[in-house]
């Protein structure tokens, strides 16, 4: 139900930079955390987020871990499997795999009717069908002993080095299918592998606890409120970027926010050389204000993971950056442009560049095997001297203080890099 309230009016449009602003502060990333992190601050980011993507990759930290460094700083990352425990996070299909916020299970469990059209729901209902049997007996098993990993189950010979869904174990399929039906939950992490357990257990430490209500919503209702916390989570957005957040489908129309418009739910504003009209959610009223006072400044230097929801919509990223960035992990290596995982830059309100890392945690030794600045970013003293703090930062947050670094675009920016370093110590 709209709340109602009168329209914020701008005199004139925003320009880029201050629309830029204005989705760095909805996301954490406008300016450094200028204390250190607590664990409350890691569920605040999570709930403002919406979500945080879920990814298995490890040649860094893996993604969820990244990005809330990106945002809190040097925090210890057993928090984030904490939270889990505790049931102030859980995992459900949000963007994809997701950790979300206790307030949110509800939500998205409800919401399962409406999604399926995704390619884990589809799978799961398949294997479902054809075996029915087995994953019954799986689910009994674990109502009579307790959560079990996948890995607690043997896998047949000549299936070690397979991967992808069709190629899991049997027993890895049924987990994941009884997770993406909803009748199993993840109760805890143990090394980043998923420990399963009935969904009523799971949900009944949630903390908050699970909002009943949630329940009673319609077709509609639920998806007025995905619409409403994707604009909410991105600060300022085209009607067209809208859908990609929660996985909406159909896509959301100019139309369709015009009710919302209307009770004041959302705002309407324009921002300078975009064609489409630009949405921000009315708890974003002050914020929106401060940007085209152009009061909202940007500080933050920091790297980010390739599932940031920065940058995870391509169009969106390029059209609010100026930044086409691609995933190329799965493009054959003789086709890769820039590296396996690529991590933006961002500083200052810019995406400046990307760089391909590795961290060696056996040695300590953080590897950039290319950093790539944007055409036409010149390597001026302030840019270098953030990037390599935030480049340290991220070093030693992985336990890998030490930085090689192999090569740079343009070739100059290298030795000013490797000056910054040799000043810190490291």
């Amino acid at each position: 139900m709209c709340e109602g309230s009168a329209p914020l009016s701008l005199a004139s449009a925003l320009k880029l930079s201050q629309a830029r602003a204005l989705q760095l502060a909805a996301q954490d990333l406008l300016q450094p955390m200028r204390r250190k992190p607590r664990r409350a601050d890691l569920i605040a980011v999570v709930q403002r987020m919406r979500m945080l993507q879920i990814d298995t990759i490890h040649v860094v930290a893996r993604s969820p871990y990244l990005v809330l460094h990106s945002r809190l700083g040097d925090y210890p990352p057993a928090w984030l499997d904490e939270a889990l425990a505790q049931g102030r996070l859980a995992e459900c299909w949000a963007h994809e795999a997701s950790f979300v916020g206790a307030a949110d299970v509800a939500l998205h469990r409800h919401a399962r009717e409406q999604r399926l059209h995704h390619w884990a729901h589809r799978s799961a209902a398949r294997v479902h069908r054809e075996q029915r049997t087995e994953m019954e007996a799986l689910l009994a098993g674990i109502a009579d002993s307790g959560p079990v990993r996948a890995a607690d189950f043997a896998r047949q010979a000549g299936t070690e080095n397979k991967s992808g869904w069709w190629e899991w174990k049997p027993e890895k399929r049924w987990l994941e299918a009884w997770f993406a039906l909803g009748e199993l939950m993840v109760t805890r992490r143990e090394n980043f592998q998923r420990v399963y357990d009935l969904s009523g257990n799971v949900l009944a430490r949630l903390d908050p606890p699970l909002d009943e209500a949630v329940a009673e919503l319609s077709v509609a209702e639920l998806r007025r409120r995905f619409i409403l916390d994707s604009v909410r989570a991105l600060g300022v957005t085209q009607a067209g970027w809208i859908a990609d957040y929660f996985r909406l489908k159909p896509a959301v129309t100019v139309a369709e926010l015009q009710p919302l418009l209307a009770c004041g739910d959302l705002l309407q504003v324009a921002v300078q050389d975009w064609e489409s009209p630009a949405y921000v959610h009315r708890d974003h009223a002050e914020l929106l204000a401060k940007a085209a006072a152009g009061r909202l400044r940007a500080t933050h230097t920091t790297l980010l993971s390739p599932f940031d929801p920065l940058v995870w919509d391509r169009q969106r990223a390029l059209a609010m950056f100026d930044f086409d960035y691609s995933l190329e992990c799965y493009t054959p290596a003789t086709k890769r442009r820039y590296g396996y995982f690529v991590l933006p830059i961002l500083h200052r309100g810019q995406l400046i560049g990307r760089l391909d890392a590795k961290a060696h945690r056996a040695v300590g030794v953080f590897e950039i095997k290319a950093l790539y600045l944007q055409p036409g970013i010149q390597p001026e003293s302030r840019m270098v001297e953030e990037l390599a703090a935030a480049i340290a930062a991220t070093a030693r947050w992985h336990g890998t203080p030490q930085v090689s670094l192999r090569q740079t675009q343009p070739p100059s920016l290298a030795r000013l890099l490797r000056a910054q370093w040799a000043t810190r110590s490291l």
